[in-house]
C-alpha cells in the first residue's frame, strides 16, 4: 500500500506540474514594438468612411504628418500586445492592440467627450489615400466660396476653401469666420475629392464630386458629425472682416473678469501690476487646435515684447476642475507660455455658456477670440478666430497686422 500511495503521489505532482506549464504557455502574450518606418492609420467614421493619416516613427514616439504639418507625439505605451499613444497637449489617446508585428486595432478616444472611434494601423504604407490611383478630371487650385448646411438655416455657415493641385495630390483648408480646418491632404481621383487631417484633438474628412467650378460635397468630424457642404470657384471671395463680428454691447464701459489660476489666485484685468499696460486677452480652449496655433504666435511674440500682458481665459470641456487645471498645466509647459492662463470654465465649451461668463461681449462666436484692450483700459480691438499657418498668405498678414496695432498701442 505504501508502494502504490508513493506512486499515485509522484503521478499527481507530475500531473499537477505538466498543468501549470501549459497554463502558463497559453496565457504568455508576445510582446511587440513600433516598427520604425511609416504607418497608415484609418479611422471608421460614419457610413463606414474611412478617415485616414500618416504617422512615422522617430527617437523619441511619433510624429503625425497632415500636409506639411508635423506632430510630435512622445507620450507612447507598449505592454505586450497592447498600445497607447497620448496626445502631447490634447486629452485625444489612441489605444489599441497589435494583431501581428504590422497590425494595431482599437479606437481613438475622448472620454471626456464620450466619443470613440474604431481604427486599423498598418505599417509600411506611406499614401493617405492609397486607393487613389486614378488621374485627376479637374483643376481646384484656387478659391472656392462655399457654404456648409447650405439647406438647414440653424447650422449654415460661410467658408473660403484654398487649396493647392499637383498632378492628383491636393492640400489647402477651408477658413470660416472663426478659424480654420488645419493641414488638409489628399487626392483628387477622376472627380472625387478626398480630404483628411488629424491632430489629435479633431478628426476631418472632406469628400466631393467636383468639376473645374463646382463641389458637392460632405464634411464629417470623428464618428459624431456630418454635414452637406457647397462651393464654387471664386478667386475674388473673402470672409467677413475677423475684426468687426465681436463688440461690446452698449452699456458696459470696460471689459473685466475674475478667474482663479492653477495656485488658486484669482486674476482680474484691474490688478494693480496690469494698470497701464497694453493687455491681450485670448478666449481660448486646450482642447481647440487653432487656440494652440495663437497660443505659439503668442508665446514667441512675448519673448520679446514682455511689456505687453498677455492673459488667457480657458474654458474647457474637462468634467472636473483638477482635470480642467492639469490640461492648462500640460500645454503651458508643451509650448512654454509665460503667460497666465486662468480657468474661466470648465465641463462646457458651450459657448452661449461663455458668454454668461463675459456678459459685456454680444457673443462668443469663436475658440479663439482676441481682446486687444489699451494702456487706459479701453477696448480698441477684438479679433474673433485665428488664421493659422495652414491658412498661409492670412497666417503672414494676421501677424503682421497684430504687431502693427499693438506697436501703435503701445507708443500712445
Amino acid at each position: 500500500m505504501q508502494k502504490i500511495y508513493i506512486l499515485f503521489l509522484g503521478l499527481l505532482l507530475i500531473s499537477c506540474g505538466q498543468k501549470t506549464k501549459e497554463t502558463e504557455s497559453s496565457t504568455a502574450k508576445e510582446t511587440y514594438s513600433l516598427k520604425d518606418g511609416s504607418w497608415h492609420v484609418a479611422l471608421t467614421v460614419q457610413d463606414k468612411k474611412e478617415l485616414p493619416f500618416t504617422f512615422t516613427t522617430t527617437a523619441k514616439g511619433i510624429e503625425i504628418h497632415n500636409a506639411e504639418e508635423r506632430i510630435p507625439v512622445n507620450d507612447i505605451t507598449i505592454k505586450d500586445d497592447s498600445i497607447t499613444i497620448k496626445m502631447d497637449v490634447y486629452e485625444g489617446v489612441l489605444k489599441g492592440k497589435f494583431t501581428d508585428a504590422n497590425t494595431i486595432q482599437g479606437q481613438f478616444e475622448k472620454v471626456s467627450l464620450n466619443r470613440y472611434v474604431p481604427f486599423t494601423a498598418i505599417f509600411g504604407e506611406t499614401k493617405r489615400f492609397p486607393k487613389a490611383t486614378g488621374d485627376a478630371k479637374a483643376i481646384i487650385s484656387g478659391n472656392w466660396e462655399t457654404v456648409f448646411s447650405p439647406d438647414v438655416e440653424a447650422d449654415r455657415y460661410i467658408a473660403k476653401g484654398i487649396f493647392q493641385q499637383n498632378g492628383n495630390k491636393v492640400t489647402g483648408t477651408f477658413r470660416t469666420t472663426t478659424g480654420d480646418y488645419r493641414y488638409l491632404e489628399g487626392t483628387l481621383n477622376g472627380d472625387q475629392l478626398q480630404l483628411s487631417t488629424f491632430d489629435g484633438a479633431h478628426a476631418f474628412l472632406f469628400t466631393a464630386t467636383v468639376t473645374d467650378d463646382t463641389m458637392i460635397g460632405e464634411f464629417q468630424s470623428g464618428n459624431h458629425w456630418k454635414e452637406p457642404f457647397t462651393a464654387k470657384r471664386n478667386e475674388t471671395y473673402e470672409l467677413p472682416d475677423a475684426k468687426e463680428l465681436t463688440y461690446i454691447k452698449e452699456g458696459y464701459e470696460t471689459f473685466d473678469f475674475s478667474f482663479p489660476d492653477s495656485s488658486g489666485q484669482n486674476i482680474s484685468l484691474s490688478d494693480e501690476n496690469l494698470k497701464g499696460k497694453v493687455r491681450i486677452v485670448q478666449i481660448m480652449g486646450t482642447w481647440c487646435p487653432n487656440c494652440l496655433d495663437e497660443s505659439t504666435y503668442y508665446s514667441n511674440y512675448t519673448k520679446n515684447n514682455a511689456e505687453v500682458k498677455f492673459i488667457a481665459l480657458a474654458f474647457e470641456y474637462a468634467k472636473t476642475k483638477e482635470k480642467a487645471f492639469n490640461n492648462i498645466k500640460r500645454l503651458q509647459k508643451r509650448l512654454n507660455i509665460p503667460y497666465p492662463i486662468v480657468l474661466a470654465q470648465f465641463g462646457t465649451s458651450d459657448k452661449k455658456k461663455a458668454q454668461e461668463k463675459l456678459p459685456m461681449l454680444n457673443h462668443v462666436l469663436s475658440y479663439p477670440t482676441t481682446i486687444f484692450i489699451d494702456k487706459k483700459g479701453k477696448v480698441r480691438r477684438i479679433h474673433t478666430g485665428f488664421n493659422g499657418p495652414a491658412t498661409g498668405d492670412k497666417y503672414l498678414n494676421f501677424k503682421k497686422d497684430f504687431e502693427n496695432f499693438v506697436s501703435v498701442l503701445q507708443n500712445e
